[in-house]
């Protein structure tokens, strides 16, 4: 990389300073040319970098002579404009950081951050707010995942890059934003003015058994991740023993609005639900570079099997990390996943410093599944798809922030029926339906028999005996 970099820099430089040269030596190649009787051939694309530096030279020294404005024409700023123009076109996530957004991303802990509580990337040329966090700002404000983000203070997000448009978003405690968006599903333009504050980042949520009224004759437990950060999987894994005690025979594991995180946190979950030492992700860098690297689950991190069946559920806003999980274990036959497709983040950014205090972010591999699925770009298509109507989405965003409302409010916001969650909750009846017909086949989707049916079968043998008259013993029966 610092080969290829220096390469680059003395190009350059030489272009500079001897671009007069080429242009005296293209006159001469003229003449020549024109007395060559050649036959016309297709000229091969020309990927040497020579040329394409000249060019870039010679616009470079062109604006620099003739631009009306000499203070925006400065190297400085017309070099750190090429390399922000020339990251952002190669995909969303890649980035020029100037020395204050470097130094930002450097300062930045897993526990906390200061904004409006979103998680925003590019999609279809516009940015997209991809999570909303239930207890941050923009939540509470109204803004939904999907939104997207017209202006930022006034400010049209349309001339700004990624990094700037972070930048506008973040601020200092108890200062006031507004933001424009148009939100796809109804094509309708809304305001939004909220504050900034201190985000904690939270990671498991929701852990609980569902009611009853819609999991019977079977208990099902749930539990939502919020994003992946250390403690995740130790999280879910001590609230999944809380939930076994209570006899639980399947599990949802909601991973909507999940925008990611650490991947290794995201391979410690699937490990919960998979043998030790299985391979559930692969990345490989650049074809030909030979940068490929195994993710295997980690025996050291399993406590037991945990065989019972397994829903996913995830949406349009369940990205990188979630999307790891529900990719590898539906490629392993460990899960049905519910909703609707992912966002489509499957790949590896790397941070390299530049200069001083610059930075570039980098993808520099992409993300496969165990069947070798790309997830960039395309996403994990759910077993079950189970699209949400615009109504309903507003619903479940409410249900999501119902610890923030006011008691009147939360009463009428936990009534909400969730289509996906019913559809999941009716793909595991299947499973165990299927578990109890079949028996024991050792099939990773079927279950055996845990604490909560073995007592219904028990009730259920006990009424049938209390309902079956004693036959009279034979004379002579003991």
């Amino acid at each position: 990389m610092k080969t290829s970099r220096l390469s680059i820099s003395l190009l350059l430089a030489f272009s500079l300073f001897f671009f007069p040269c080429f242009a005296q030596e293209k006159e001469k190649g003229k003449d020549v040319a024109e007395k060559e009787a050649a036959p016309a051939i297709e000229p091969e694309p020309d990927d040497s970098g020579f040329s394409q530096i000249e060019l870039f030279t010679e616009v470079l020294e062109t604006i620099r002579q003739g631009y009306v404005d000499p203070d925006k024409a400065s190297y400085e700023k017309l070099i750190n404009s090429a390399l922000e123009g020339m990251l952002a076109d190669l995909d969303p996530h890649c980035q020029f950081m100037q020395p204050k957004v470097f130094e930002q991303l450097r300062r930045n802990t897993d526990s906390t951050y200061e904004g409006i509580g979103v998680t925003i990337s590019t999609k279809n040329d516009v940015l997209t707010i991809v999570t909303a966090r239930e207890d941050g700002p923009a939540a509470r404000a109204g803004v939904l995942p999907g939104d997207q983000i017209l202006k930022i203070n006034n400010q049209l997000t349309e001339d700004v890059g990624m990094s700037e448009a972070v930048g506008l978003l973040r601020g200092k405690p108890g200062e006031a934003l507004k933001l424009t968006i148009r939100r796809p599903a109804t094509q309708k333009l809304l305001d939004f003015e909220m504050v900034r504050e201190v985000i904690k980042q939270a990671s498991v949520k929701d852990i609980m058994v569902l009611d009853q009224s819609i999991t019977a004759p079977y208990k099902m437990g749930y539990a939502r991740i919020l994003q992946f950060s250390e403690p995740t999987a130790e999280e879910l894994a001590n609230g999944l023993d809380k939930l076994e005690q209570e006899g639980i025979d399947a599990f949802v594991l909601d991973l909507r609005n999940n925008p990611g995180g650490l991947l290794d946190s995201a391979i410690d979950v699937c490990g919960i639900f998979v043998k030790a030492g299985t391979v559930v992700l692969t990345t490989e860098g650049k074809p030909g570079s030979g940068q490929i690297k195994v993710y295997r689950t980690k025996a050291q991190k399993k406590r037991r099997n945990r065989d019972y069946p397994l829903a996913i559920l995830v949406n349009h806003s369940s990205a990188s990390g979630s999307e790891v999980v529900s990719g590898a274990l539906q490629d392993l036959k460990r899960c049905i996943v519910v909703g609707e497709t992912t966002f489509g983040k499957g790949s590896v950014q790397s941070i390299l410093p530049i200069g001083k205090g610059k930075a570039i972010r980098m993808t520099t591999a992409k993300y496969y599944t165990p069947s070798h699925r790309t997830i960039h770009e395309n996403g994990v298509i759910p077993n079950i798809v189970a699209p949400l109507t615009p109504t309903q989405e507003k619903g479940l965003a409410d249900w999501f922030t119902r610890d923030t409302m006011a008691p009147d409010q939360r009463k009428r916001v936990e009534n909400f029926q969730d289509p996906q969650l019913t559809r999941a909750v009716d793909a595991m009846k299947g499973a165990l339906v299927y578990s109890d017909l079949k028996g024991d086949s050792g099939d990773v989707v079927s279950a055996e028999k845990t604490p909560a049916k073995v007592e219904a079968e028990k009730k259920a043998g006990e009424a049938k005996k209390s309902e079956t008259p004693e036959k009279p013993k034979p004379s002579g029966a003991e």
